[in-house]
């Protein structure tokens, strides 16, 4: 009888048993619903580090399952915080802008009205009119399909370019890196159309909603959580079948799948699809939550702490991409926001704000020559001490044979 795909992945269950468990009692210890013993801010930082498990998931599948090491995915991460950063600016503009031209003496045209949002949000950049990329800023369906549409249809583009030129191994993580780098700069210049290094901000103010930022972090908290379950999920489903034993057999011999009739190109494109659409998704439901977004989000060095959480984690294990990223991202926050005590010397006091990154870079050589299954390893050697009760099963070619004494081995 065909074994259902819980059934033959226990652990996305309880992956998914432990999100849900987090997720509420994180809304008990809130402060927007329950008893205020975590603060808003910390909520909010939270619900940001989902956002980079899921990524991370992304990645693993980009590069742990796959074997391509994409040092691009924070770019279609960026492009879905951009997309999503339009519509939250315009509709709060607007909301902004109608309230103060209502008190005029004559009612204002709906043109006036538009230039008048026009030129506070690009009144910074010297400029007041609405680039084409702007089309749909006021329309929130139309947006939420840009998250997916713009980065899905960039990594589509690029990934035929490069997979049907064959390109592979470092040349492909150094053209996927010089992608994000390009795309970086476009965004620097104020003609770009999404205001240059000011970037888009006061994106955590929800339009026309009258909650407080302590219940819309929970909001985002949830929502963050329910993308990663569902993130989690999918991508357990694709690397759990026919699909995933193809891109595994990618990753480990290329040439060989390829002599044997499956479309290498195809499979490398899906997938590098697919995980630009989920990284787009998680930076849509990140940067509201940190309130701004320029382009500095998008330079390279981003993508190479993705792989790097990645390989922290243990990559080729999605719980180990999300334990990578989590841990990363919070210890990240303890040692850059001031909390970590300074270490006196004597000589020289250590300020682990100056040093977290020498740390960081320490860590990711450490695990790579000592522990290259990363954090996740962890996991494995747990599993594996525990003894199964083998008492009773056929362990030999006959029936019977040597079954107490195999079981006791």
């Amino acid at each position: 009888m065909q074994r259902s795909f819980i059934a033959k992945n226990p652990s996305v269950l309880i992956f998914l048993a432990c999100l849900a468990l987090f997720t509420l009692i994180v809304t008990v210890l809130s402060e927007g619903l329950g008893v205020g013993m975590i603060s808003t801010s910390f909520v909010k930082t939270l619900g940001k580090t989902l956002c980079l498990c899921l990524i991370a998931v992304a990645m693993d599948l980009i590069w742990g399952f796959t074997g391509i090491l994409s040092l691009g995915h924070f770019a279609f991460f960026g492009l879905g915080g951009y997309m999503i950063g339009m519509w939250l600016m315009y509709e709060r503009t607007r909301l902004i802008v109608v309230e103060s031209l209502s008190q005029a003496e004559i009612p204002p045209t709906s043109s006036e009205v538009v230039d008048a949002i026009g030129n506070q949000i690009f009144g910074v950049v010297g400029s007041s009119e609405f680039p084409l990329i702007w089309a749909f800023a006021d329309s929130l369906f139309l947006q939420l399909l840009l998250v997916v549409l713009v980065p899905g249809l960039l990594a589509l583009v690029f990934g035929w370019l490069a997979f049907r030129s064959r390109v592979t191994g470092v040349y492909l993580s150094i053209l996927t890196q010089a992608m994000t780098l390009a795309l970086a700069l476009y965004l620097f210049q104020n003609d770009s159309g999404l205001r240059g290094n000011n970037g888009l901000s006061g994106l955590q103010n929800l339009p026309g909603v009258e909650a407080s930022q302590d219940v819309v972090s929970l909001w985002f908290l949830w929502a963050s959580a329910l993308a990663l379950g569902l993130g989690y999920l999918l991508a357990a489903w694709v690397v759990s079948g026919k699909f995933g034993s193809v891109i595994r057999g990618i990753r480990d011999n290329e040439a060989r799948v390829r002599f044997l009739g499956y479309s290498v190109e195809t499979y490398k494109l899906m997938i590098f699809t697919l995980t630009a659409c989920i990284a787009a998704i998680a930076g849509a439901l990140y940067y509201p939550q940190a309130g701004i977004i320029n382009p500095a989000e998008i330079a390279p060095i981003a993508s190479i702490y993705l792989a790097v959480w990645v390989a922290i984690g243990g990559r080729g294990r999605l719980y180990g991409a999300v334990i990578g990223a989590a841990f990363v991202s919070l210890l990240s926050t303890w040692f850059t926001g001031g909390q970590a005590p300074d270490i006196p010397l004597g000589f020289y006091t250590i300020k682990w704000v100056d040093w977290w990154l020498v740390l960081l870079g320490l860590s990711f050589v450490a695990v790579t020559l000592f522990a290259p299954k990363g954090m996740g390893g962890l996991v494995d050697l747990w599993t594996q001490a525990r003894a199964p009760n083998r008492h009773g099963a056929d362990l030999g070619p006959d029936d019977g044979a040597l079954r107490e004494q195999e079981a006791s081995k």
